[in-house]
C-alpha cells in the first residue's frame, strides 16, 4: 500500500513542478518585453510567440495580460497569513509579522522595497509606472487580507471574531506597504539600501509598536 502511494505522488509532483516553470517561463518572457518597450506596447500575443505558446495556452495561465507581471507577487499573497500560522506558541501574531519584516529587511527582500539591484528597480518602476497593473495589484491584496485575516482568527480567543480581525489584517497590511514604498522610492531616487537600512529599521520597529497599541489582541 506504501509503495503504490509513493508512486502516485512522485508524478503529482512532476507535473506540479513542470507547471510551475511554465508559469515562470511565460511570465519572465512577458516581463522581459514589458521591460523592453513598456507594458502598454507589447500584446499578449507577442508574448506568446516569445514563450514559444499559443495565446490560448498562455491565458490558461494567466486570465489577465497584468498577471503576468503580479505572477511575482503570487508566492507572498498568504505570506503574512504562514508567518502568523507557522510562529511559536508564545510568540503573538504582530511579534511574528513584525520579526519576519525585519528579517527581510535584512536580507534586502524585493517585497520590502529595500533592494537596490538594477533588475529590482526596473522590475518596480513597471509596476508602480503603470496604472493597470497597480489597479489590479489591488485584487491580490485583497487576498492577501483575507488571508491574514482567517489566520488572525484562528489565533484568537475573541469572540467578536472575524470582523476585528479583518479591520487588523487591512491595517497591518497597509502599514507593510507604506513601508515597502517608502523604502522603493529611496531605492528610486538612487540611494543605497545598506545606507537605508538603518532608516527602513527604525521606520518599521516605530509602525510596528504604533499597531501593537492598536491592535492589543494580536499583540
Amino acid at each position: 500500500m506504501t509503495g503504490d502511494t509513493n508512486a502516485a505522488a512522485g508524478p503529482v509532483g512532476l507535473r506540479q513542478l513542470k507547471k510551475q516553470r511554465t508559469y515562470e517561463a511565460i511570465s519572465d518572457a512577458g516581463i522581459a518585453l514589458f521591460l523592453e518597450r513598456g507594458f502598454e506596447r507589447v500584446s499578449v500575443a507577442e508574448v506568446a510567440a516569445a514563450a514559444e505558446i499559443s495565446k490560448p495556452t498562455l491565458f490558461r495561465y494567466f486570465p489577465a495580460k497584468e498577471d503576468l507581471v503580479l505572477h511575482r507577487f503570487a508566492d507572498h499573497e498568504d505570506e503574512a497569513a504562514r508567518v502568523v500560522a507557522d510562529r511559536p506558541a508564545d510568540r503573538s501574531p504582530l511579534a511574528a509579522l513584525r520579526a519576519h519584516f525585519l528579517t527581510g529587511l535584512t536580507r534586502h527582500d524585493p517585497v520590502t522595497g529595500l533592494n537596490d539591484s538594477p533588475e529590482v528597480l526596473a522590475f518596480h518602476q513597471l509596476l508602480y509606472g503603470t496604472p493597470s497593473l497597480v489597479a489590479r495589484l489591488y485584487a491580490y491584496q485583497d487576498r492577501s487580507e483575507r488571508a491574514l485575516a482567517d489566520a488572525l482568527d484562528d489565533s484568537s480567543s475573541d469572540a467578536r471574531g472575524t470582523l476585528d480581525a479583518r479591520l487588523a489584517a487591512a491595517q497591518i497590511l497597509a502599514v507593510q506597504r507604506v513601508l515597502a514604498l517608502e523604502n522603493w522610492r529611496r531605492m528610486d531616487a538612487g540611494e543605497r539600501a545598506r545606507d537605508v537600512h538603518p532608516d527602513a529599521v527604525a521606520a518599521a520597529e516605530a509602525a510596528f509598536t504604533r499597531l501593537s497599541a492598536g491592535l492589543e489582541q494580536y499583540a
